[in-house]
């Protein structure tokens, strides 16, 4: 497992620059770590529950947490807070971050939506308190 040795968070730009210990830097937008929080108000608890996020673009992060030695904990200027981006997860967005838009905007597609289509409003369910 890669170890970060830089955390910059961006705000200007809405990029998380992360550098790890073989070498490897990526500049991870904050909307694609939105809509790939590894959350279960995003993930849902198993396959198929997934939820199509949408009205990400111009999000920002507002703080960012450590949670001990491997991950960190984002908050989301849309009140989002729930996930726990681990240093291999953060390594598989940095460095997959093509194809997961590719898979992003393929989803959107097939669902009739944009990435600026705001999000429904939350029902009742039990995974919203999050």
């Amino acid at each position: 497992m890669a170890a970060p040795t830089e955390l910059t968070v961006h705000q200007h730009s809405r990029v998380l620059e992360i550098a790890f210990d073989d070498g490897a830097r990526f500049r991870i937008p904050f909307e694609l770590m939105r809509v790939y929080s590894p959350s279960a108000e995003v993930m849902g608890h198993g396959p198929g529950q997934e939820v199509l996020q949408t009205g990400k673009r111009d999000v920002g992060i507002t703080g960012l947490e450590p949670v001990g030695h491997y991950a960190v904990r984002p908050e989301f200027s849309d009140g989002h807070a729930s996930g726990l981006f681990t240093w291999d997860y953060l390594y598989k967005l940095g460095s997959q971050q093509d194809a997961l838009w590719r898979d992003y905007e393929a989803r959107l597609a097939a669902a009739g939506k944009s990435r600026d289509d705001a999000m429904p409003v939350k029902g009742g369910g039990s995974c919203h308190s999050h």
